[in-house]
């Protein structure tokens, strides 16, 4: 017998931390709490229908999903990509490119970023799928006559023969360099050349050799060749299945000086998907509703005529609430014997009643109520206050840090997967929480202008800038060095940091020479970043985007922006980031080999404040989940630590470890 009031005692609440983010249904691992069939489900078919009508016609089509913030619009794209996978190929692209003078570069990018994930039930790569559905191979006489037995064998031995049979399958479709393009769809076949072609077709900044390897002689560095080499992938593909491209959260977006955001330019590209024989396209525009009401009318009316369909999510009845919360209790009631007999105790539908009288309400409102209404019957059993506060915020905000740094780190596995652009972008946000003044983008001039910033050092009041350039070929450094000597020679600032972790070329080449006139012997620093500090930079722009649309909810609370740099600033996690020390923006906390167990320490007191109780047990495993390098007996042994500075309480340490419970001192 197990009773389910003693699973209560020592469970963490179900409903976890309230946090329905900007969520890449790629690459991030998206929560089941909206998994209720009925919910959103006339959306799911009328866009399923429009997809259907793209599979036939092929004419690119776009519908605009509007719903309120925490309406669950970024879960129903992960629905959609997860019911409709089989019929069509996904790609997620948050609207949060660096400047709107690269956004076709941006979209091309996350597009192939999310060809190359592969789908569940498959094992290749959505890429790879496409790759082999086109018509030039499918054709059963084109197969047999060119390939014969052995398609893939018959690809790898005969490139040119490869790119000749491309060309004349579409010789009247117009492909954009077709040598080049096919070239690099033959090398995806290839197993040691197939990255540098994912990452040639994304438009990242290759090395010489690398291009040389791959026999092209320049990137994708343009908006009009990214736009020309995304038409290409709709343009062969017409007798295979469509690509749905899911443009998330427009909040995200450059904002103009005003407040608004620079939404024309990508209405622009939107029409432009339609106009300019872009095709097999489906396009999907999640927004909030405030903020498509704020800017319709910034919208031209040609661009609004580029919409095919709007879509607006409808609030949930309370009975699709009551199959949130029992959808969400279901995992604890089956460790009860016997089982509640409703299936959403603790909570009851009353509840519900009470609190939404016009029987609506939204997913985010009803997983909200469902967690404080679940911890306040955990407390009554325990005979403990309710608590809250801005502690509470801040151990929630901690939580969610640690969950978010290591999806960074999982996703992140080399600074160079990140564009120039975005580093800088992250950078910007980082320095910005911590009352940096002055900031502003673009020191450089130029094609470069989006690699650096400067701002006003917060000791001396001197005009610093940063350039921050990853790219790999050396054409692209020199330019960027040359740009950079130019800022100093017109005195644009007084100290210029350059951000860099890759080579520098060979001494003979002119950027390397430009290099050593600036940094050596002068006012100028190179900084070699680590990871760890990307990390934690794009740990905290997931949270800015977040806000920005909305979607960050902590303490059962919304957190605008400037309440989001609050917290940051009151948190100092960003302290912990070296290269903001390294810049002389913060100062760092001491390194010490010690570094995971600390976190692991702070992550077990921020479990218990904010949960309040919690089984022995359970906090142990929640740990080792979080940090896997940490042994149990050192997690036991922090524990201790934190019982001895009267920050948390076993309440019954001569019970069985299972039985036990922890909870926490309230603080004077």
């Amino acid at each position: 017998m197990t009773d389910i009031n003693d699973i209560i005692k020592r469970e963490v609440n179900p409903f976890g931390v309230i946090n329905l983010k900007a969520n890449n249904f790629w690459a991030d691992k998206q929560d089941s709490t909206l998994m209720v069939e009925s919910i959103h489900k006339e959306a799911i078919i009328a866009i399923e229908h429009l997809l259907d009508v793209v599979g036939k016609d092929h004419r690119s089509c776009t519908v605009l999903l509007v719903g309120d913030s925490g309406s669950g619009k970024s879960y129903l794209l992960g629905r959609l990509k997860r019911t409709l996978n089989p019929k069509a190929f996904f790609a997620y692209i948050l609207c949060n490119w660096a400047d709107s003078s690269n956004i076709w570069r941006h979209i091309l990018s996350r597009t192939v970023d999310s060809l190359i994930q592969v789908p569940e039930g498959e094992k290749e790569s959505q890429l790879m799928l496409w790759l082999k559905s086109l018509s030039a191979f499918t054709k059963t006489d084109i197969k047999d006559k060119i390939f014969k037995d052995n398609f893939w064998e018959a690809l790898k031995s005969s490139r040119q023969r490869f790119i000749n049979h491309l060309k004349e399958t579409y010789r009247r479709t117009g492909i954009y360099n077709a040598d080049i393009f096919f070239g690099v769809l033959h090398d995806l076949a290839n197993p040691e050349l197939y990255d540098l072609a994912c990452e040639w077709l994304r438009g990242d900044n290759l090395s010489e050799d690398s291009m040389k390897e791959l026999k092209v002689r320049n990137c994708i560095d343009t908006e009009d060749a990214a736009k020309n080499i995304l038409a290409n992938f709709g343009r062969i593909s017409t007798q295979t299945q469509p690509i749905v491209l899911c443009f998330d959260n427009l909040d995200t977006m450059p904002q103009l000086p005003e407040g608004f955001l620079e939404i024309q330019p990508f209405f622009n590209v939107n029409t432009t998907i339609h106009g300019d024989n872009l095709k097999n396209f489906l396009v999907i525009i999640s927004v909030i509703t405030d903020t498509l009401k704020r800017h319709l009318d910034r919208i031209f009316p040609a661009d609004k005529a580029g919409i095919h369909r709007t879509i607006q999510l409808k609030n949930i009845t309370l009975e699709q609430a009551e199959a949130l919360w029992a959808y969400q209790l279901k995992p604890l009631h089956q460790l009860a014997n016997p089982r509640p007999k409703s299936e959403i105790f603790p909570l009851n539908r009353q509840i519900l009643d009470i609190t939404y009288p016009g029987g609506k309400t939204m997913p985010r409102n009803t997983l909200i109520l469902g967690r404080d209404k679940y911890q306040d019957y955990k407390l009554s059993l325990l005979n403990g206050g309710a608590g809250g506060g801005s502690e509470k915020t801040q151990s929630e905000l901690q939580l969610l840090w640690h969950k978010e740094y290591k999806n960074s780190k999982e996703k992140i596995t080399r600074i160079s997967s990140l564009s120039s652009s975005e580093l800088i972008q992250m950078l910007k946000y980082a320095i910005s929480a911590l009352q940096i003044q002055a900031v502003k983008p673009k020191l450089l001039s130029g094609t470069f202008a989006t690699y650096s910033l400067s701002y006003q050092h917060p000791v001396n009041g001197q005009k610093v800038g940063i350039v921050w350039t990853e790219d790999l070929n050396m054409k692209s450094f020199y330019y960027v060095m040359n740009a950079s000597q130019t800022v100093i020679q017109n005195n644009l600032c007084q100290s210029l940091y350059l951000i860099r972790a890759g080579d520098l070329g060979k001494p003979n080449l002119s950027g390397n020479q430009i290099y050593r006139q600036i940094f050596t012997a002068t006012n100028h620093h190179h900084i070699k970043p680590n990871l760890a500090s990307i990390h934690y930079l794009a740990t905290y722009l997931s949270f800015v985007n977040s806000a920005k649309s909305q979607e960050l909810v902590i303490n059962g609370k919304s957190i605008t922006l400037p309440r989001l740099e609050t917290l940051i600033r009151e948190s100092e996690i960003l302290n912990k980031c070296t290269l903001l020390g390294e810049l002389g923006i913060i100062k760092n906390d001491p390194p010490t080999p010690l570094l995971e167990l600390i976190e692991c320490k702070d992550f077990l007191f921020n479990l218990v404040a904010s949960h309040h109780f919690l089984g022995t047990q359970t906090l142990i495993k929640n740990a080792r989940s979080t940090f896997n390098t940490v042994s149990e007996s050192q997690i036991n042994e922090l524990i201790q630590q934190l019982c001895q500075e009267n920050k948390i309480k076993i309440l019954d340490p001569k019970a069985k470890p299972e039985a036990q419970l922890i909870c926490l001192v309230p603080q004077k």
